[in-house]
């Protein structure tokens, strides 16, 4: 166990090593941009499986303690240590982040986007994906933060090298926002780990703040929670989500929703939750109402962006939703109640799968008409994918239904648990004004179902024999590949939360008692 949890943090590193290396004789299949993209697909599938072989042995009795720990020296001077481990709270995200990995390089290696080397992008991608393992896993603050920024360069190239139209703008404005976002951040992390003279995550956690004083703790609160603002992203520092979003390539999109901005939310339960919490109890109705507002925000952005004439993109109009669906994560976390974190880490699974999916279909989508732009997709009468591929209009509106919280599916619980906690908040919190959010996050829920059906009404449905477009390729075998498992879990997740639940409640509870279980 504790050797396969360094080894999922530290394989997808000599993986993207080797990615760069010339392709040994006999491994070159028909060229060696076939291998390299095989490669890519090789390592993070052997990463996936370590990742359900770790959950496989991990002790479900007890997942509130942290297993697989690795912990040694590296920094002395400072008491900085490797110190790696997982408990109920970070294994369904190191889960989801080795799938969507997995996903995203075999769809790749069947559609390659437009750019460089494919070299260049399988290593990128392994880095990438070794820096958002690594922040799942890492116990220490200094290697929070390291490997919290080891995301940055990889993602920014993916943009700027493989992306679409405005992809410097795009690219640029990411990595300047997430980097303003990370030095403020840093000096929060400094101040806590000098003040209490140690960085280690787990003592901070088992110390509950009473080391810290009340200042400290408000500051460090409102430094590192405004880097991991940026990241999530919370309304207003969210405006290089949509840019980023549009821009990006297929399954950089894919990635950046469903796993880099879970980064920012785990921060938020992982260290400002535990370390800070009296820091967290004062900012708390603010960051609700920041929350709320981002609720109705996304939402009212996306119904802009369907209607008719406004041509919206469909990338960005998902980029947009991300933001309403993220502030229903931190609405949870706001609540600094068992019912709501519990909410949020849910809603983070659930929109990774489900947000993942939807970026999946945008992407074939633009490949198969050239646009993703919703009014040349419909057109006068519709894009009608239920009569020229019906299985692509079939996983669309699935994907459009569980992004709208319907119940039995994935995005039905997290949003209807983060309302919960939101509901009865902690003690200590304004109970009138968590009521109000709470009735403005139920208003954004309908909001929400508006433009999502709205979407499926004007891409799925429509006359068939319609317009220049009559016949458009339904899904092909490698797109069937990537998108099942996602459709499946999300099914899973949906009518059998329990699996979830059973892994983070506990890890919670004791997470808000102080590191008492």
């Amino acid at each position: 166990m504790q050797f396969l949890l360094a080894f999922i943090v530290a394989a997808p590193l000599l993986g993207a090593v080797a990615a760069l290396l010339p392709a040994p004789p006999g491994l070159k299949g028909r060229s060696p941009e076939q291998a390299v993209l095989r490669h890519g697909v090789t390592v993070t599938g052997v990463i996936l499986a370590a990742a359900i072989a770790l959950a496989l042995g991990f002790d479900h009795d007890a997942p509130s303690r942290f297993q697989a720990t690795t912990d040694i020296s590296w920094i002395p001077a400072l008491d900085v240590r490797i110190h790696l481990g997982v408990d109920g709270i970070s294994l369904p995200l190191l889960l989801m982040t080795a799938l969507l990995f997995f996903l995203c390089a075999l769809y790749s290696y069947f559609k390659l986007p437009t750019g460089p080397s494919p070299k260049g992008f399988v290593a990128l991608l392994l880095v990438l994906e070794s820096g958002t393992l690594a922040t799942f896993a890492v116990l220490d603050l200094l290697l929070f933060f390291l490997a919290f920024e080891m995301v940055l360069i990889p993602m920014y190239f993916l943009i700027a090298r493989w992306g679409g139209a405005q992809r410097q703008a795009a690219a640029w404005k990411f990595i300047l926002y997430t980097l303003l976002g990370s030095v403020v951040m840093l000096l929060g992390l400094l101040l806590i780990g000098l003040d209490s003279g140690t960085f280690d995550m787990v003592t901070l956690a088992s110390d509950n703040g009473r080391e810290l004083s009340h200042t400290t703790q408000l500051l460090a609160v409102l430094s590192i929670g405004l880097g991991l603002a940026v990241k999530t992203p919370m309304w207003p520092l969210h405006s290089w989500l949509p840019d980023a979003h549009t821009a990006a390539p297929t399954v950089g999109s894919v990635l950046l929703a469903g796993v880099l901005l879970k980064m920012g939310t785990y921060g938020f339960v992982r260290i400002l939750l535990p370390v800070t919490p009296d820091g967290m109890a004062t900012f708390a109705p603010y960051l609700g109402a920041f929350a709320a507002v981002g609720i109705v925000y996304g939402s009212l952005a996306c119904l802009a962006l369907a209607r008719k004439g406004n041509k919206g993109d469909l990338k960005r109009l998902i980029a947009y939703s991300s933001v309403g669906h993220m502030g229903f994560v931190l609405l949870g976390i706001a609540s600094m109640t068992p019912t709501g974190v519990n909410g949020a880490l849910f809603a983070n699974v659930a929109h990774g799968l489900i947000t993942g999916l939807l970026f999946f279909l945008v992407g074939a989508l633009k490949d198969r008409y050239g646009t993703a732009d919703l009014d040349t997709l419909a057109g006068a009468t519709g894009a009608a994918l239920y009569g020229r591929a019906p299985r692509m209009g079939a996983f669309l509106a699935f994907a459009a239904v569980a992004s709208l919280g319907l119940p039995g599916l994935a995005g039905f619980w997290g949003e209807m648990l983060a309302l919960f906690g939101a509901f009865d908040p902690a003690e200590g919190l304004s109970r009138p004004a968590f009521l109000t959010y709470t009735a403005i996050g139920a208003f954004g829920t309908l909001l929400t179902a508006a433009y999502l059906l709205i979407v499926v009404r004007r891409v799925c449905m429509g006359d068939p024999k319609a317009g220049p477009e009559r016949t458009v390729a339904d899904i092909q075998h490698y797109e069937f590949a990537a998108w099942t498992p996602l459709v499946a879990l999300t099914v899973l997740a949906g009518l059998w939360p329990a699996v979830l639940l059973g892994l983070t409640d506990p890890a919670v509870q004791k997470l808000l008692a102080g590191g008492n279980s």
